[in-house]
């Protein structure tokens, strides 16, 4: 190729850049010469009808209002691109469209946000020097070479491992804050204060708004939490008004709780875990023999017993305990409670256990000794409602640290993973050697029938297990499928065929087997989470047994209202209508009040603010009067609107 081909294609090249920078630039201009007409002739501001009108021609569009932590990204985008289509659509057909928008600042994250950059410059200085990562395959390296090879390792310890190069600057906050266009370390050190980042960011989320081209009215947006008084008085309103028809109350619920916030962690007060909610289990007792309890407790007070305590959510499988499972490797403890004896468990459900009114000292539990899952084995115990007397403690593989317990109840008749174990244990006397477990406490032990299923007979674990070819208790797919299948047919289709509630279907007796444990003191109630919960502090949240104010959304009158309001709505499709239906069902109490963040005061109880739910219920109607309230712009109401104006 010669240098004036060489030439002539680069000019081509540069033209070709070139114009296309000019039609995107010429594009853009239109788009910001419209957008500002719009903004000029007020096309969006829609006021109500000075007469009376028909609704058909009326369309009001809505979308959650984001929390102003930040900018907005592609999802927001994305979810808001649906409602502007449609009230985009809805205006061409000559209807009457309003869509407001606002901004959410209650709750935790943005005071976290705050304290976290805080404590970084405690930490780091000011500006902040973080410190750089090593990479990890340097460390093996180093762990492994020669000398000379260590030293040429050393000096490449300032390369980040991919981990760290994939967060990049996202691993602490002052590094966020630069990553969302806060670029000067004077700028991110106002930050500091929680009320800066309300009045820096909703500014920049309307100004990112209006160039997407978002036909909102923008006279009626506001932002939440008490700098803005009209719509703190809103939410006061509110609450005062549901307080009044007994729609608040307080008392102990169990709730989802971060240790070190001190507070219950609602979902937006999460990092992960949104959603999850506390699991319910009946805690069995099952009581190591007065004869056999371990030496390391033999100092210990054990009058009132000694007991491994297993979290299940099948009580009614009670009768056909043949053993007890834990983990060789698992670390256990004991802790002394103050009603039901030494507890012996995981330190994960201790820390739960200590949060529920279990121990002396709400938030805390006393380590009387610590056990190697191995040291366990063999232990004769009594369990509840077993018809074996005696069974005995058992190694299981499977079992996992941070679920439940770490103590499993063994009933092999009705359960594949129990079932799969016990005949490892039965079939290979290499594997009762390894772990000193004798002939005599696994072999005579077999399943015992105690629940009917039409098509699995009477020993569904059994049946499951040959039924999909389980070969040990490692076949976890299967087993889990065997598990989910069991247990559904198990709960609507069996019967019981041992104790007091002979003949009547699972689905009825669990409740009362699970009454009647408790009332005989040979099981107790524990929660904890579904799933494993982190806070925006960074701290593993618990099930706690708190004093909170509530909102009694399981009362019966207000479901039977919400139903008939429901049977009258036009939704989009049967799917939104049964949607509706499952949260009635299963929505109960939910907490309303916490300690720490920013929001609403309890009108009737200063020291608690409103969570960041609860204050987000019914703002859609506020927006018909936040224009008349405030200025526009004005999005913590500081500038007064033409309220009095309109009434006077």
């Amino acid at each position: 190729m010669t240098d004036e081909t060489i030439s002539s294609v680069s000019l081509s090249t540069n033209t070709e850049e070139k114009r296309s920078t000019v039609k995107l630039d010429t594009i853009r201009k239109i788009e910001s010469d419209i957008q500002k007409q719009w903004s000029d002739k007020k096309c969006f501001q829609v006021d109500a009808p000075t007469e009376w009108t028909d609704n058909k021609d009326k369309y009001f569009v809505t979308f959650p209002y984001p929390y102003v932590n930040g900018r907005l990204h592609l999802g927001h985008t994305f979810s808001l691109s649906k409602c502007e289509f449609a009230v985009g659509y809805q205006r061409l057909r000559g209807k009457h469209c309003l869509f407001p928008f606002a901004f959410h600042a209650t709750g935790m994250p943005i005071p976290a946000g705050a304290d976290k950059l805080k404590r970084e410059m405690e930490e780091f200085g000011y500006p902040p020097k973080f410190p750089v990562e090593e990479d990890e395959n340097t460390k093996e390296d180093e762990q492994t070479s020669t000398t000379n090879e260590a030293k040429i390792e050393n000096k490449a310890k300032g390369k980040k491992s991919k981990a760290a190069a994939k967060t990049g600057s996202e691993k602490y906050q002052w590094e966020i804050m630069r990553s969302i266009g806060i670029e000067t370390d004077e700028e991110i050190k106002e930050f500091t204060n929680a009320q800066h980042w309300l009045q820096y960011f909703p500014p920049h989320v309307k100004s990112d708004l209006q160039k997407m081209g978002l036909k909102v009215d923008w006279r009626r947006s506001f932002i939440t939490t008490d700098i803005n008084p009209y719509y703190d008085s809103f939410i006061q309103w509110q609450f005062h008004h549901l307080k009044q028809n007994g729609k608040i109350q307080f008392g102990k619920r169990y709730t989802i709780y971060s240790p070190k916030d001190n507070q219950p962690c609602m979902d937006h007060d999460r990092s992960s875990g949104e959603g999850v909610g506390p699991q319910e289990y009946t805690l069995a007792k099952l009581r190591i023999q007065d004869g056999s309890i371990p030496e390391k407790l033999k100092n210990q007070n054990t009058s009132n017993g000694v007991y491994l305590v297993a979290a299940t959510l099948r009580s009614e499988t009670m009768y056909g305990q043949t053993n007890c499972w834990v983990h060789p490797d698992i670390r256990y403890i004991a802790i002394e409670t103050k009603d039901h004896g030494i507890f012996i468990c995981t330190r994960h459900a201790a820390r739960n256990l200590c949060y529920q009114n279990f121990t002396s000292e709400h938030g805390k539990f006393t380590v009387l000794a610590e056990f190697l899952g191995s040291e366990l084995f063999g232990l004769p115990i009594k369990a509840p409602f077993a018809i074996n007397e005696i069974i005995y403690v058992l190694p299981m593989l499977t079992i996992k640290e941070d679920k439940g317990t770490g103590i499993v109840t063994s009933v092999p008749s009705d359960s594949a993973d129990d079932y799969a174990a016990l005949i490892d244990l039965k079939n290979k006397k290499q594997l009762r050697e390894k772990y000193s477990i004798s002939d005599s406490m696994v072999l005579p032990f077999d399943p015992i029938p105690i629940i009917y299923i039409e098509g699995y007979g009477d020993l569904s674990a059994p049946f499951m297990y040959k039924k999909l070819n389980i070969q040990s208790q490692n076949d976890h797919d299967k087993l889990a499928a065997a598990k989910d299948e069991i247990y559904k047919k198990g709960f609507y289709e069996g019967v019981l065929l041992k104790g007091k509630y002979e003949q009547k279907k699972v689905f009825d007796a669990k409740k009362l087997i699970r009454d009647d444990l408790i009332a005989e003191k040979l099981a107790c109630i524990y929660y904890e989470p579904e799933n494993k919960i982190k806070s925006r502090s960074g701290d593993e949240c618990v099930v706690a047994l708190c004093d909170q104010w509530f909102i009694d959304y399981g009362n019966k009158e207000w479901k039977d209202d919400a139903r008939r309001v429901l049977q009258q709505l036009n939704v989009f499709s049967d799917d939104t209508r049964q949607n509706f239906e499952g949260v009635f069902d299963w929505l109960h109490e939910h907490a309303c009040s916490r300690s720490y963040g920013l929001g609403t005061k309890l009108p009737w109880d200063k020291q608690y603010l409103i969570e960041s739910l609860s204050d987000s219920t019914i703002y859609m109607a506020y927006y018909t009067v936040a224009h008349l309230l405030q200025q526009q712009d004005s999005f913590d109401g500081k500038k007064i609107g033409e309220s009095y104006s309109f009434l006077y």
